[in-house]
């Protein structure tokens, strides 16, 4: 996908709105900027595994991923990093977001020593990180994970595998959810960091729609040292939960992003095709599907800042705002895309062509860290039936 980077990769409208501050306005413009000097690069040519890794380090050379070593908490400012690289190339996004949800429990929980060891390689993008949850039967739902780890002498041995991981395969740690307790339930999960090199892990590649670096992770009796855990025994499930609930309004950035690229380029082909003595945007169905691309543009980029600017400030229902940005984000995203196909006919179709990538792209992002029958779950149990009015946060 050929990487260009207009003035519309933001709507400067809503970055002017006091969700935003100075210095977000900023970065916004050195995002552009910088997208724009790297447009080769962003496209993602060549293997996905391989164009990743070197994103990622040009990434951490441009100090985009400084701030996961010590920087603080700017939702804001991860959201429109993932507006950014999404409307480029998928693999920008890929490499930006899978780094930035790794390194988070690291920062927020691990110990001076894990800390030292990570971070600075994570922040650089010399190292490569993963955060490894679903399993084949457990993927929404934590509480149901099976990865077992057995606590021996040395430390802990880990058996069983885990399902559908991003940078498996390439990452150099992982930050695993495995079952330490007795029986189901929440209660019993405790996260570990496994470096890529621990005996006894395989990685089973997964071809996906939007090739990237995707698989499965089997343990076998894969041993860890006791300092391998990561916060405390029996934490597990609420590292999983806390880290989902802060990165699912990024998601919502990321379909903004790949959703104001679609509408772009179909705004492009219906300006200047020729339709009935006219142009094509000139029909009035067509004019139609741009106004509803409009309509879902504002509202998204509303709720992902609403939900950003909640959690930058200490808001205590911020997770239920997540939600709803990512629920909203990316399905209208999914309807962007798919207007923009039919704006384009035949020519979205083509193989390996723009809108056939966005096509594709898109896709993952109503499934993954929660699909949208799950936000809506979530949604709708932070509900108040008794409420009279909407004046609670």
């Amino acid at each position: 996908m050929t990487a260009t980077v207009p003035p519309s990769t933001f709507d400067t409208r809503i970055l002017a709105l006091p969700l935003y501050e100075d210095h977000h306005r900023e970065l916004a413009q050195r995002l552009v900027t910088w997208c724009a000097e790297h447009r080769a690069l962003l496209a993602g040519d060549g293997r996905p595994e391989a164009a990743g890794l070197r994103i990622l380090r040009a990434l951490g050379d441009a100090g985009w991923l400084a701030f996961l070593d010590g920087g603080p908490d700017d939702y804001r400012a991860l959201c429109l990093a993932r507006e950014a690289l999404a409307y480029c190339g998928d693999l920008a996004d890929f490499a930006f977001s899978i780094q930035a949800l790794a390194a988070t429990p690291i920062r927020r929980l691990g110990t001076d020593d894990q800390r030292r060891r990570y971070l600075p390689g994570l922040a650089a993008g010399t190292l490569c990180g993963a955060f490894a949850v679903s399993e084949e039967s457990a993927g929404s739902d934590v509480a149901a994970i099976g990865l077992d780890a057995r606590e021996t002498e040395a430390g802990w041995v880990l058996n069983g595998g885990k399902a559908w991981i991003a940078n498996a395969g390439v990452a150099d740690v992982y930050t695993v959810i495995a079952r330490t307790g007795p029986g189901p339930g929440a209660f019993g999960l405790t996260a570990f960091l496994v470096p890529a090199t621990t005996p006894g892990l395989h990685i089973e590649p997964v071809p996906m729609i939007a090739p990237r670096a995707f698989g499965h992770l089997v343990f076998d009796d894969c041993p860890l040292p006791r300092e391998a855990v990561l916060g405390r025994r029996g934490g597990g499930f609420p590292i999983a939960m806390e880290v989902l609930d802060r990165f699912r309004m990024t998601v919502g950035a990321a379909a903004l992003g790949f959703a104001r690229r679609a509408a772009d380029a179909a705004l492009a082909r219906a300006r200047d095709r020729p339709m009935l003595g006219g142009k094509l945007f000139d029909l009035p169905t067509v004019r139609a599907t741009f106004a509803d691309m409009e309509v879902k543009l504002d509202a998204a980029a509303l709720l992902v800042a609403r939900s950003a600017w909640e959690i930058d400030h200490g808001g205590p229902r911020y997770a239920r705002h997540s939600s709803v940005a990512k629920l909203y984000a990316t399905e209208a995203a999914q309807e962007i895309v798919d207007s923009a196909v039919q704006i384009f006919g035949a020519a979205g179709l083509v193989r390996d062509s723009l809108l056939e990538r966005l096509y594709r792209q898109i896709r993952s992002l109503r499934i993954y860290e929660g699909s949208s029958e799950v936000q809506q779950a979530i949604i709708a149990s932070a509900i108040d039936p008794n409420r009279t009015h909407r004046g609670a946060p």
